[in-house]
């Protein structure tokens, strides 16, 4: 079994008086610190519109702070207080100014926002959340690493790696239920004070109590006004907000989510009347006679369905991502589409949906699903990004039944986009769309393709085909539709810049000057963590394509990757592995498994095969590079150092993962792999772990 101890060199942190003893303290800090990231990610992005778009911003703020903390550890003399009284003033703040974003153009992405602006601007208030993430959570990083010095090494890191699981098991429970923000505040609220609440005198004892309480207090004042206005309810995704009220003698319904206006239940007869290109789809496609069978992707409130059902259909399958939604225009739009026995409704990735149905359709329609949020991280990959390449096209075709037409509805705003999505057509079907677009600023247009190019009726709408600019069609592995160029966009590109030096700046200002003298011995465990990001995030988009890019896929994704974590721990705690060099063969050859088999190959097989297929593929790589980081950790001289190195690094490959909006997700394994050649060439030599 490999030696698991603390080894000579391990820094001294001052002690913490806890009624706790170190290992559920261990537990219960790391649960915390992963709980309190996603909540943090959750929250401000239904509040601050910007962030629905930079979910990352305060992931990275968040991997700062953790490596902070776990630096700040061996110096830190009292608590850290300065965790929730800042998480209190960063909830207040942004209660007091939220921020809805407007559709502000970008001449290289485009991001679907609101109409009107308020709260700060961008370059006030995105730096503040960043910081404050970064305070934030380095509070916690800083409780764990005060355990990490009073335990053995893989005990440690095995203890962090479940207290992770927790947290992500009890975000995902909450999520499940549809609970409000005021669920995560009283959670927090309640660790908080059991961990930084010690038993010492009275007098200290009270302070500790009125330093954590008093700002989690106002925090959960916030939260509680908030989860109980009756218009809002939370889905897995969004803020979810309503409001009724009728317009000239109509019903209608607004539903907003985080903070943006998103769609509207009318009943069908006033939609067509008002706005009667919702009907194009089925002017063009039908040569002769009304669709029967029809799926529609983003089916949201039941719009869309109550349309179909008036045209003709006499079947339609409704699928929608957001259970809450859909749950919401099934209670209360006013033609009560989803009740309709013709209907059958389904949650799901409508990308998911296509790979796991057998069922043929006259019409398959993409119904405006354009979400306000990310995948969580995953950099830039939307929830429905996958359904708008070449490759979901080419799926939707395989789904139409002789006759049939494919079609798609939005407000595109731009002209080169609507070209593109065209393109994408035409290149998916082999021959030209139907175009028609409306003549306002957001550029409403209708898409339409047969199946063949007499199963469609362009009229006087022909599509001219692509301009000098348009741009090629998005792919599985490149899948940004709203990128204009083949450059990373400079809002990113400054924006990564800043992070990168805020963290240079952090870290030295948390270890008072001798933060990177302490881990420059450990620069090959800095570049596996950067590595290590890189294949979170290739294993996050694959299994999203694979799977759909559902909060459930998401989450399983993660506690997947942390299990595999856990498990090498296990192994190289338990077990005589094989030297470091055979690990890292072992890596190199999981990486070009990865490389080699195309997801079109995965996406071909049955569900059951194909997660079996892909859980190998993904999780090999992975298991391996714990196995050496585990291996390598267990002979560091400074356990909080070595560490701290590692969670800078995932960083590093946070800010790494938007080289995929050039090279593609699939070349995000040749950065990981450099970075693990790297590490390889600057491990130490000759190492002291002693397997038997």
């Amino acid at each position: 079994m490999a030696v698991d101890s603390s080894t000579p060199g391990q820094v001294s942190t001052p002690r913490w008086h806890s009624p706790l003893s170190v290992k559920p303290r261990l537990v219960l800090s790391s649960a915390l610190m992963l709980f309190l990231e996603l909540a943090l990610i959750r929250w401000t992005g239904s509040n601050v519109v910007h962030l629905s778009y930079f979910s990352n911003f305060v992931l990275l703020g968040s991997f700062l702070g953790i490596g902070v903390g776990i630096l700040r550890s061996g110096k830190a003399k009292r608590l850290p207080y300065y965790s929730p009284i800042m998480l209190g003033l960063l909830v207040a703040v942004i209660a007091w100014k939220p921020v809805t974003v407007n559709r502000g153009s970008s001449s290289s992405v485009i991001y679907f926002t609101s109409l009107s602006t308020s709260g700060p601007p961008t370059y006030v208030i995105l730096p503040i959340i960043f910081v404050a993430a970064a305070v934030v959570l380095a509070g916690p990083a800083e409780l764990v690493g005060r355990c990490f010095a009073d335990l053995p090494r893989l005990t440690a890191y095995r203890f962090d790696l479940i207290g992770s699981l927790i947290g992500i098991v009890a975000f995902t429970g909450l999520s499940f239920l549809g609970a409000p923000p005021i669920w995560w505040g009283l959670i927090v609220t309640v660790v908080f004070l059991a961990l930084m609440v010690p038993q010492q005198k009275v007098t200290a004892t009270a302070l500790s109590a009125v330093l954590v309480a008093a700002p989690l207090l106002v925090m959960v004042g916030v939260l509680f006004h908030e989860s109980t206005r009756p218009e809002n309810s939370w889905s897995p995704y969004y803020k979810v907000q309503t409001s009724g009220f009728d317009w000239q003698g109509v019903p209608l319904l607004t539903i907003t989510v985080n903070g943006v206006p998103h769609q509207q239940a009318i009943p069908a007869d006033a939609r067509l009347q008002w706005e009667p290109q919702y009907g194009l789809p089925y002017e063009r496609a039908a040569v002769g006679k009304a669709p029967k069978n029809v799926l529609i992707i983003g089916a949201g409130s039941g719009s869309d369905v109550a349309i179909a059902l008036k045209k003709g259909a006499e079947h339609v399958d409704a699928v929608e991502i957001d259970p809450r939604i859909r749950d919401i225009g099934k209670a209360r739009h006013p033609d009560h589409p989803y009740q309709d026995p013709r209907v059958t409704s389904y949650i799901n990735d409508g990308r998911a949906y296509l790979s796991g149905t057998d069922k043929k359709y006259d019409l398959i329609l993409l119904a405006l699903p354009d979400s306000l949020t990310l995948v969580n991280g995953a950099s830039s990959l939307r929830l429905e990004s996958y359904l708008f390449t070449q490759q979901a096209f080419e799926s939707a075709k395989k789904h139409l039944a002789p006759g049939g037409a494919f079609a798609m509805y939005n407000y595109y705003r731009e002209t080169w986009l609507i070209d593109r999505l065209a393109l994408t057509a035409e290149k998916a079907f082999g021959h030209k769309p139907c175009v028609d677009k409306v003549g306002d600023d957001l550029q409403q247009a209708v898409v339409t393709v047969g199946l063949t190019e007499a199963d469609q009726t362009c009229g006087d709408k022909p599509w001219a085909g692509p301009s000098a600019i348009t741009p090629p069609p998005a792919t599985d592995n490149r899948p940004f539709l709203y990128l204009f160029t083949d450059r990373i966009p400079s809002l990113y590109l400054v924006t990564l810049g800043l992070v990168l030096v805020a963290g240079l700046i952090g870290v030295g200002i948390a270890g008072g000057g001798s933060s990177y003298r302490r881990m420059r011995p450990y620069t090959d465990l800095f570049l596996l963590g950067a590595g290590f990001m890189l294949l979170e995030t290739k294993s996050i988009t694959g299994f999203a394509l694979l799977f759909g890019t559902t909060w459930v896929v998401n989450a399983i994704v993660f506690a997947g990757v942390l299990i595999a974590v856990l498990a090498a721990v296990e192994v190289t705690r338990r077990f005589k592995t094989p030297p470091v060099k055979i690990m890292y063969a072992v890596l190199g050859a999981g990486l070009l498994l990865s490389w080699i088999f195309p997801d079109s190959w995965l996406l071909s097989m049955p569900v059951g095969l194909r997660a079996l297929v892909a859980v190998v593929i993904a999780f090999t790589p992975i298991f391996a590079a714990n196995v050496i980081f585990a291996k390598r950790f267990t002979d560091t001289e400074d356990g909080t150092a070595s560490f701290g190195a590692n969670l800078l690094g995932a960083m590093l490959g946070g800010c790494l993962e938007y080289a995929a909006l050039i090279i593609g997700f699939d070349g995000l394994l040749i950065i990981a792999a450099l970075l693990y050649a790297g590490a390889f060439l600057l491990r130490p030599k000759g190492s002291s772990v002693v397997n038997a």
